[in-house]
């Protein structure tokens, strides 16, 4: 299959992380509900193994399915039974093409966590999680901080807190604020910030 092909073909499938998370998690409820989740079995042998254009179709069919980063594409390569070294040379292949652009994908993905208002640590946790290098998912995290995105995404959660636990007792409201930051991932002093800032009687955003 020529270069051409490749990229047009990938064009017409291209999904956002957005989108990959929401299928994520949707499997996920599946599993749990069906008593069939759980971790992958290994891989059948496959007398395909070391064939670049099987694996190079087979990564075309998983990015055409959703967006994902070179770490998590390999890894489901791998599970399939393609040989490593074999894998390593579509992923060179696909980033040299453009098909694959972990820097695009975290910035979609870092989109998308602010999206559910999700935290500093929250965000790193879930780049890594997705297979980004550790490196450049601190670059981003990092500038997406220097930018005060956090910031924001912190205090448009207070503000959903604080709609949502209008009339009730302010200790109340407080703490269901906190456990809310704390599990999307905000930092302690930034959640005290936005706790004094915005919860400070038992009235909505007073």
């Amino acid at each position: 299959m020529g270069d051409e092909s490749l990229a047009g073909r990938h064009s017409h499938g291209r999904r956002s992380a957005r989108g990959s998370d929401r299928k994520t998690r949707h499997r996920g409820r599946r599993s749990r509900a069906g008593g069939f989740g759980g971790g992958s079995a290994p891989a059948a042998p496959r007398a395909d193994a070391g064939d670049a254009d099987a694996c190079r179709e087979a990564a075309l069919t998983l990015l055409d399915a959703a967006a994902r980063s070179s770490g998590a594409l390999t890894r489901r390569l791998v599970d399939k039974g393609f040989d490593t070294n074999v894998v390593d040379q579509v992923i060179d292949r696909l980033t040299k093409l453009g098909l694959l652009d972990d820097r695009a994908y975290a910035q979609d993905l870092l989109r998308s966590c602010l999206h559910r208002t999700m935290g500093e640590r929250g965000v790193l946790s879930e780049m890594t999680r997705k297979g980004l290098d550790p490196g450049l998912a601190a670059q981003v995290v990092a500038q997406a901080s220097h930018e005060g995105l956090f910031v924001d995404s912190a205090y448009e959660l207070g503000r959903k807190v604080a709609r949502k636990t209008a009339g009730l007792d302010l200790k109340v409201r407080k703490r269901r604020f906190w456990s809310a930051g704390s599990r999307k991932g905000h930092s302690p002093g930034l959640l005290n910030q936005v706790a004094a800032d915005l919860f400070v009687s038992d009235d909505p955003l007073d």
